[in-house]
């Protein structure tokens, strides 16, 4: 990955880093996600954030990383910033276009050639509870519990008894009929025999194996989910100060 620019150029290390530019003078974003911006708050250390605000709110920010671009295994996750991440999916992501379509796809086809990923277990073999990780830090890295997490449900059981559907980063889609990469899943929602969200919302469980920053690249959500959480960071900043 090439990172570009047309306005600014910071120097790190001796080698000219060049960043494409926002929508507003001095800022930047990264060239394959237009949605997070850069700043380099001092020598060696870049910060992103889905606001563009300065000066940034570091609580509110993704992560930090010494150099650009981000990498898997220097990128330091925010775990505040986590957590309204996952809070925010588990409150919305039953009204994202893109997830409604999931649902309603798998309703039809009983779980059958499912092309948004997501294994054919049966409903009756979800009846776990999966926790949060209970903390996430350098590298970017969220462990699971033993037995999976979320991350290892996905379709309809048979006999209309219903099933799950993964909530999964677009940065890398899996291929038709497969599962999401564990790192790339954010969570799963409960969907009825008939396709509808279990107490109309889902049941949201987060995986605990997703990871923001992979090879493939950095948080990739969809245009909805996106807008949500941009705007729960802004309500988060303003009752910040």
């Amino acid at each position: 990955m090439v990172v570009r620019t047309i306005t600014r150029t910071i120097f790190s290390t001796g080698t000219a880093l060049k960043l494409q530019p926002a929508c507003r003078k001095g800022i930047s974003t990264l060239p394959n996600n237009p949605h997070i911006y850069v700043f380099h708050t001092r020598p060696g250390s870049y910060l992103l954030s889905f606001l563009p605000d300065e000066p940034v709110n570091p609580r509110l920010a993704i992560g930090t990383t010494p150099s650009m671009p981000p990498s898997p295994h220097e990128l330091r996750e925010n775990a505040q910033f986590h957590s309204i991440l996952q809070s925010v999916i588990g409150i919305h992501a039953h009204e994202d276009p893109d997830v409604r379509s999931q649902a309603q796809a798998m309703a039809s086809s009983g779980g059958a050639n499912l092309g948004s990923g997501g294994s054919l277990f049966p409903q009756q073999r979800q009846r776990r509870t999966w926790r949060q990780a209970p903390g996430y830090g350098g590298g970017g890295g969220a462990g699971g519990n033993g037995a999976g997490g979320a991350s290892s449900q996905g379709g309809m059981g048979s006999a209309g008894r219903g099933g799950h559907i993964h909530v999964y980063d677009y940065r890398h889609p899996p291929d038709f009929g497969r599962i999401p990469d564990p790192e790339d899943i954010f969570g799963s929602l409960e969907l009825d025999g008939e396709g509808n969200f279990v107490d109309g919302h889902g049941n949201y469980q987060s995986s605990g194996t997703y990871r923001i920053c992979t090879r493939d690249g950095i948080l990739g959500l969809s245009p909805f989910l996106r807008q949500r959480l941009i705007e729960r960071l802004q309500q988060e900043d303003e009752m910040m100060g």
